[in-house]
């Protein structure tokens, strides 16, 4: 990890501000404080500070420094060293689900505006659906419960998965409500949008490059804050009322989706 001073990052590929879908599809601005969990490559993380001008990133994944570096080389070596040239922290070895008592992360400052965990998976524990639904939907309740007490006051948990079977059945918005969170907004999740972006499969590169692009698969964001968080109360077919499944019934779409 490298103490260097964190400096705010100039992007100098483009000044034009980008197009309004683009804006509506990010999740963090570059001013805000954010902890990305479950860094893959760090390719999402080099992006946010090389592309979107991001200057107070911690980048964290689960891996070792040397089993990052086998899993994802040559590139993982490569985005980690821009982010600690460029001011950024880089941590390895963080449990996603046991964030809160980590030393490294509760001596780092100020909490966080945005923590970011794309792609949650725990890996092939089994190939019984069932049973791998059941898992993931334990990593993310541990994951919402460890994160909530590093949230600032009005700051957000955003938690991107593929859209479709298996990831459907993880109902992550009933597991973020019985952890005490609430559904900001989602949004379609756009690789385009993070340059130098790539997906990185939990087993790590696949041999001779492969054909298998995570990145061009749909996906969707989701934008969780504490409950309350808003201080509004929320309207009754938003807390799962008669009227809420009568709505979703017939069909009609929960206002807080941005669909780009």
């Amino acid at each position: 990890m490298t103490k260097s001073k964190k400096r705010k990052i100039t992007n100098h590929s483009t000044n034009n501000k980008p197009p309004a879908k683009q804006q509506s599809a990010k999740a963090a601005k570059p001013e805000d404080r954010i902890l990305l969990i479950g860094e893959g490559d760090f390719s999402f993380a080099k992006s946010l500070v090389d592309h979107h001008a991001c200057y107070q990133v911690v980048a964290t994944c689960y891996d070792s420094q040397e089993a990052l570096y086998e899993k994802y080389q040559p590139q993982a070596e490569e985005h980690t060293k821009y982010l600690e040239e460029s001011g950024q922290t880089v941590l390895y070895g963080i449990n996603a689900t046991a964030v809160d008592p980590t030393k490294k992360l509760l001596g780092l400052g100020p909490q966080w505006d945005v923590i970011i965990f794309n792609f949650p998976h725990v890996g092939g524990k089994s190939k019984d659906v069932n049973r791998q639904v059941r898992f993931n939907q334990e990593l993310l309740v541990s994951f919402f419960k460890a994160a909530i007490p590093l949230l600032a006051d009005n700051g957000t948990i955003v938690v991107t998965l593929f859209e479709g079977e298996p990831y459907d059945l993880w109902n992550i918005r009933d597991l973020a409500r019985h952890s005490a969170l609430e559904v900001q907004r989602s949004f379609k999740f756009a690789a385009d949008v993070y340059p130098g972006y790539s997906h990185a499969r939990t087993l790590g590169n696949i041999d001779g490059g492969g054909g298998w692009k995570g990145e061009n698969r749909d996906a969707r964001s989701f934008v969780f804050q504490k409950q309350g968080a808003s201080g509004e109360k929320q309207p009754e077919w938003k807390r799962g009322s008669k009227t809420s499944k009568k709505r979703k019934r017939e069909g009609e779409k929960d206002t807080s989706d941005d669909d780009d």
